[in-house]
């Protein structure tokens, strides 16, 4: 389902949301454009190194933010990735918060989704062969795990557990749905970017986890936000992310040790 890309390989990806579109951390870089089943992925993807490591990044918005949630080709970015023989996943994303405490500044790795899209493509699977895989703990607990405690040794504010609960976009939510999520969903933080980027990444076995980025509260909190304010806290978190990747990375294994990810379909294919 995945045949590689003819002499191109790296180990780890980055896939760059809102305010990520520019590898620095890399060296020795080089533009690879992958043609994919499903057409084309959000932009060339960019190969390099960091301390060793081979590592693909893709802006999942195109440069310059060109691609809305509701548009991006999540099965060709997903297709194109694993055709290079990536093993992790490093999702950077931007999110409102659901509660007090979670903060703008803050980082949540999240551990746990609710999917509010309406017409996006899910899965690989479209037939003659069915895979229904298991997302009952839908990130990579090896990878999750390395995300906090790195974030932690660099003194950032980061949040292990949380709800992301993902919408379908463009627009952001009303205060009636806002509320819905925080109050009877009991989500923790809210985007538009997680689903189906976190289903394909799992049936493509690939060691998957987000770094939400908190951006400002969703309107549940009536509290106006200034585009200053965002922009500011989003310069901040894109700088604090930087640092996280660069440091995380070397740490990676060569192979996953503790992670389900990479067996999703032993049990899944029908």
């Amino acid at each position: 389902m995945f045949p590689p890309q003819p002499g191109k390989r790296a180990e780890i990806a980055i896939i760059g949301g809102s305010g990520l579109y520019d590898p620095e951390i890399l060296e020795d870089i080089e533009e690879l454009k992958v043609y994919t089943p499903y057409g084309q992925p959000s932009d060339n993807i960019i190969l390099g190194t960091l301390k060793g490591r081979r590592v693909a990044f893709l802006p999942r918005h195109g440069r310059g933010h060109k691609i809305p949630p509701h548009k991006i080709n999540f099965r060709a970015n997903i297709w194109a990735l694993k055709s290079l023989g990536i093993k992790w996943v490093i999702s950077v994303s931007a999110v409102g918060s659901l509660r007090e405490d979670y903060k703008p500044g803050d980082f949540v790795i999240p551990d746990q989704f609710i999917d509010m899209t309406k017409k996006r493509e899910y899965t690989f699977f479209d037939g003659p062969v069915v895979a229904h895989v298991s997302m009952a703990d839908p990130f990579c607990e090896e990878l999750r795990s390395k995300l906090i405690e790195t974030a932690k040794e660099l003194g950032i504010s980061v949040h292990g557990r949380g709800t992301y609960i993902c919408i379908e976009g463009p627009r952001f939510s009303t205060r009636a749905e806002s509320r819905v999520w925080k109050d009877v969903f009991k989500a923790d933080i809210i985007g538009m970017t997680l689903v189906p980027e976190v289903n394909l990444a799992c049936e493509a076995q690939m060691c998957y986890a987000t770094v939400a980025m908190v951006t400002d509260y969703d309107v549940w909190a009536e509290r106006p936000v200034t585009a200053e304010e965002v922009i500011k806290t989003m310069a901040r978190n894109t700088e604090n992310a930087k640092k996280l990747l660069y440091e995380i990375i070397p740490k990676l294994p060569t192979e996953p040790k503790d992670c389900s990810c990479c067996n999703s379909l032993e049990n899944a294919v029908i």
